[in-house]
């Protein structure tokens, strides 16, 4: 390991990505991996597509860099347009797109604005911003407060806030034990039932991801609930925030997971597919009304980051974005996303395998012990990271999570591969997640599954 790069593991080996092509990623050792996880969501159009590069190198040869205080440019302005045309049609008109250098600020943004909204309306007492546990909207301080994954949260929990949180909308492990459609989406339920009893009169947004991403892993909601979400958020008056990051701009179908539902949120959070990962770029997505309401009072948001609108990521997303319309790529996710569905559903088969969800080419696989009770394998036996090495050995490359079932608890990996991903891949993918999870089950069976982990 280079000894002069602050790793995210100390105790792990890291390969040395050489390049990347398509949807593969090849190491300074010859190897080649299926990216199948899109690094952690991110990838959308492939890796290597050269006219993206050439498009972020002609802008940086012109402007490279401005500060946002002092100057706007027209790249920004563009993919600022063509973000707007993509949101649900109810947050176009007058709406506005913040630019940020990904995901975490994005949810920073968002904070900030929701507070500043409310002040603006002469609502000072309104500052809270409700959430949902088991959910991950970043890894920054403010994000982390409103962010309900336990093991992120646990090492930093003196330097968080705490402002009120709901159960998640998981119906392989329903908190009320309930079944759906009879529960009568009792989880959405439950963010009115908080309102009522603590009140809402200092409650600024309430932030959700409509399909939950890495904590739960590919969690969707079933229909009903996002919109008794958005009708609680409305009778209470305050503003509802919808964290795309890891969903938006096609990852589940449409451009934006909401419109599964036909809802409309006061802002919608981007990230990761937004610039397919060429470079670092987020954004927050702002209806008209909470635009305007800035803009008609006292005209200035008191927030700003260095790296705002930058000219060379913004390229990056056009760029990005012009290969998926010329390509019909968010079409092609329903394709893929159904071709992925069918060659993960013999998965069943296995006694580890507790749940196989998600949408689009958003997916997640849960490990159990006991596939009757549901009953998770306990965190030491690093069951995730097991089937993430064992897949890496077949050429395939998932993201690991742990914690899904109360934040310590329950294996998932989860999958997002590029849209660009054909039949074969997927065959490929599925071949390769056979052997890792038979591999766990033979060695479950066989009375150590539950208790070995390797180094």
């Amino acid at each position: 390991m280079d000894e002069a790069i602050f790793p995210r593991h100390f105790l792990k080996k890291y390969p040395h990505a050489a390049r990347a092509e398509g949807c593969f990623v090849y190491t300074d050792d010859g190897k080649r991996y299926l990216d199948a996880s899109g690094g952690a969501a991110v990838v959308t159009v492939g890796h290597g597509v050269e006219e993206i590069g050439r498009a972020m190198a002609e802008q940086a040869s012109r402007v490279a860099y401005v500060h946002s205080s002092q100057f706007h440019v027209e790249i920004a302005e563009k993919l600022a347009r063509r973000i707007l045309g993509l949101a649900p049609k109810r947050m176009r008109r007058a709406g506005r797109v913040y630019f940020t250098s990904g995901g975490s600020e994005a949810t920073e943004t968002a904070l900030k604005l929701a507070r500043q909204y409310w002040l603006e309306r002469g609502e000072t007492k309104r500052f809270r911003v409700l959430s949902r546990l088991q959910s991950y909207h970043g890894s920054t301080l403010g994000a982390l407060s409103v962010s309900g994954n336990v093991r992120r949260r646990e090492p930093f929990a003196p330097m968080l806030v705490g402002w009120g949180q709901i159960p998640p909308c998981y119906c392989y492990r329903c908190p009320y034990g309930l079944r759906y459609p009879e529960c009568n989406v009792e989880c959405a339920d439950e963010l009115d039932r908080m309102l009522e009893r603590d009140g809402s009169e200092d409650v600024a947004a309430f932030i959700f991801e409509p399909v939950v991403g890495a904590t739960l892993g590919a969690v969707a909601p079933p229909d009903g609930y996002v919109q008794r979400i958005a009708e609680i958020c409305r009778q209470h008056r305050i503003l509802l925030i919808a964290d795309e990051v890891m969903t938006g701009m096609g990852r589940t179908g449409k451009p934006f997971a909401v419109e599964h539902w036909d809802a409309t949120p006061d802002m919608i959070l981007v990230g990761k597919g937004i610039a397919s990962g060429y470079a670092p770029l987020g954004a927050v997505i702002v209806s008209g009304h909470v635009a305007e309401t800035i803009s008609c009072g006292s005209g200035t948001f008191f927030h700003g980051f260095t790296y705002n609108s930058h000219p060379v990521a913004t390229a990056a997303g056009n760029a990005v974005l012009d290969y998926i319309e010329r390509e019909n790529l968010f079409a092609r996710v329903d394709v893929a996303g159904s071709e992925v569905r069918a060659a993960l559903e013999p998965l069943k088969k296995f006694s580890v395998v507790g749940d196989v969800r998600g949408m689009g080419l958003l997916w997640g696989i849960e490990f159990v012990q006991d596939k009757k009770t549901r009953e998770p394998f306990p965190p030491e036996a690093r069951i995730a990271s097991r089937i993430q090495e064992d897949a890496l050995e077949a050429g395939i490359m998932t993201y690991p999570i742990q914690g899904c079932v109360d934040g310590t608890r329950g294996d998932h990996i989860l999958l997002a591969p590029p849209f660009t991903i054909t039949s074969a891949m997927i065959q490929m993918l599925a071949a390769g997640l056979e052997k890792a999870i038979a591999a766990l089950e033979k060695a479950h069976l066989a009375g150590i599954g539950g208790s070995s982990a390797r180094g």
